[in-house]
């Protein structure tokens, strides 16, 4: 981890009788996402006392990689896939490394 680069912390959550649907679309971002250029660390986290939280931590070389991470057809088509599935807007924040 360097101080240029960027880190997402991106929380979603599922609706109660979604959360084994949403869990696939989400698990299908982790190949192509990790080999997009400028992506460091993708990883996936569902909360053990809440089944229908996930959190994406997430680091990339630039704001330029995450707007065209945004912008991929893969995130598209989950975002597409997610939408009947989510309990509410996605919570997705944009962090600086400071220590």
């Amino acid at each position: 981890m360097t101080p240029s680069t960027v880190h997402i912390v991106a929380r979603i959550t599922a609706k109660p009788d979604a959360v084994t649907q949403l869990r696939a679309v989400l698990e299908a971002l982790l190949t192509p996402t990790r080999q997009e250029a400028g992506c460091h660390r993708y990883l996936l986290l569902q909360n053990q006392q809440d089944p229908t939280d996930f959190t994406f931590v997430e680091e990339w070389a630039d704001d330029a990689a995450i707007d065209q991470h945004l912008r991929s057809a893969h995130l598209q088509r989950a975002f597409a896939q997610a939408a009947g599935l989510l309990a509410g807007q996605p919570d997705i924040q944009r962090y600086e490394l400071i220590g």
